[in-house]
Formats: structure tokens, sequence, C-alpha cells
């Protein structure tokens, strides 16, 4: 039952592939699923009284959409993400719900967008992907006014994150040469280990770093269930790549492995995550 495939690709070449269409495809179902994690980054405008703010990782827009619902006419909100269907998604929704934000297409590791630019940098799951990530913080560092704040929510463990890796331990006896996920390499676990993103952060010029678990309570409806797990992840992958036959036996295998989470009509887990903050320096560089 091998499958063949290539290698994992590079971030370029997945989201703009794969990846960024099964977002684009699934975007309403993504949106409701990581709903919980919109509002805290959304807070963090109102601590900080944020006015030009800066979204890393944006996706197709959802979490860009409520920064400038909230922002309103006082600020404007930029998007910035590497992948061209999402963010040509993130464009059409955001004028069909006549909102006003701003969308590059782009790599925020290295990007020019000016200096002393924006007062808050956010960003929800958007920060993990760079391959250099002191560069990438060092680059956002030069885009922040002085005394700007940094917020992020990135993914803890993933033994914390069960759900999140179900789908591919359940299928691993049937696909031996599934990728493993390589510890701190560019991908949704690389910000795992937390004395690991502190020296991250600190070496690319961030002050005043906290790190603090947050877990957020997520639900799907059940029948979106086989869906998700089967276009998304290592799993979803190959799975695009499998013949009908062999994709519906993995399916029948990897179902039940999902019943912990299922409750009557709704999936439900916990988001195991950080919640990481910083402050650019206070005076300005010159």
């Amino acid at each position: 039952m091998a499958i063949e495939h290539e290698a994992v690709p590079d971030q370029a070449t997945l989201w703009n592939g794969h990846a960024g269409h099964v977002w684009v495809e699934a975007q309403e179902m993504i949106g409701r699923l990581f709903k919980p994690i919109e509002e805290p980054l959304v807070e963090a405008i109102i601590e900080n009284r944020g006015r030009e703010v800066l979204d890393i990782g944006c996706g197709t827009g959802g979490t860009t959409r409520a920064m400038a619902r909230h922002l309103g006419s006082d600020g404007h909100c930029t998007g910035v993400d590497i992948s061209a269907p999402m963010i040509d998604a993130a464009r059409a929704r955001t004028r069909e719900q006549g909102l006003s934000a701003t969308f590059l297409l782009a790599d925020a590791q290295r990007h020019d967008f000016g200096r002393a630019v924006f007062d808050t940098i956010l960003s929800r799951f958007g920060v993990m992907f760079f391959d250099d990530p002191v560069q990438a913080f060092a680059n956002l560092r030069r885009a922040a006014k002085a005394g700007a704040l940094l917020r992020f929510v990135a993914w803890r463990d993933p033994a914390e994150n069960p759900f999140m890796t179900t789908a591919e331990r359940a299928a691993a006896p049937f696909l031996p040469d599934m990728p493993k996920r390589a510890p701190d390499a560019p991908g949704q676990f690389a910000f795992a280990d937390r004395d690991r993103v502190r020296r991250l952060i600190s070496q690319s010029g961030w002050e005043r770093i906290e790190i603090q678990p947050a877990d957020f309570s997520c639900s799907l409806p059940e029948s979106e269930l086989d869906h998700y797990f089967t276009r998304f992840g290592p799993l979803g992958i190959l799975l695009g790549e499998a013949d009908e036959a062999t994709r519906n036996r993995i399916v029948a295998a990897v179902r039940p492995a999902f019943s912990p989470f299922v409750h009557g009509d709704e999936v439900r887990f916990t988001a195991a995550c950080w919640m990481i903050s910083a402050r650019s320096p206070s005076i300005a560089e010159d």
C-alpha cells in the first residue's frame, strides 16, 4: 500500500500548492475552528491602543478582518502571507464584507515593510514557518515603531496536542514513509520549545519577552471531521496522491482513532498553545 511521494516541499511551494488551496477551500471551517484564538489577539490591539497593525501569516484573512472590524476608521490592518491563493481569497472576502484592510503577497522574513511603520504586530499560527526565525523577527522589529507590541500564538508540544497528530499516528502502519515532523524545523510545532523561542526572539532584538501557556477550546461539527483529517497535515498531502482504494482503507482505519474527541454531533479538543509577547526597543534605532 505504498504511496510514492516527493520530499517535503519548501514553504513557498507548499503554501502556493496543496496546503494553500486546501486552506482556501476550507476557510469557513478553519475560521470557525480557531475563532476562540481571535479574541485575545484583538484584545491586544485594545491593550496597546494599536492603530497600525500587521498580521503575520494572515492566510485567508479571517484574523485580519476581525482586527479591521475593531479598528474601523481609527486605524488600519495589513495582512501578509507567502501564499498567493490565500491572499487572493483574503482580498476577495474582505471586499465582499466591505472592510478596509491591505493584503501583501510576500515573505515576512525578507519583505521590506519600511522602518517604524507598525505599533502592533500580531499572528495566529503564522510565525512558525520561517527558515531563519532570527532574521524574520529582526526584519519585523525594523518595521515596528519604538515600543511596539509583538504578540502571537504558537503551538506547544505535539504531545500536548494529540488531536493534531491523531491522523498521522493512526495512518503510520499503512504509510511507513510518511515524513516525520522534525523538531525545530519550519512547521506547525517549530515553536514548541519555550526556551528556544525566547532565545530566537531575544537574538532578533525584541525586549520584555513573555511566554505563557494558553489553552483554547476548539470544536467542529462531527460531519466535517473526515474532510478535516483527510485534507490537512502530512496525511492530507499523501492522501491527495493515493488511489481511491488505498485512500478508503486508510480513512476507514484512521477515523476510529478520533473517537475520544467525538461528543455526539460535535468534535471537541484543546489547542495547547503559547501566548508570546515582546516589545521593540523603546528608543528607535538609527
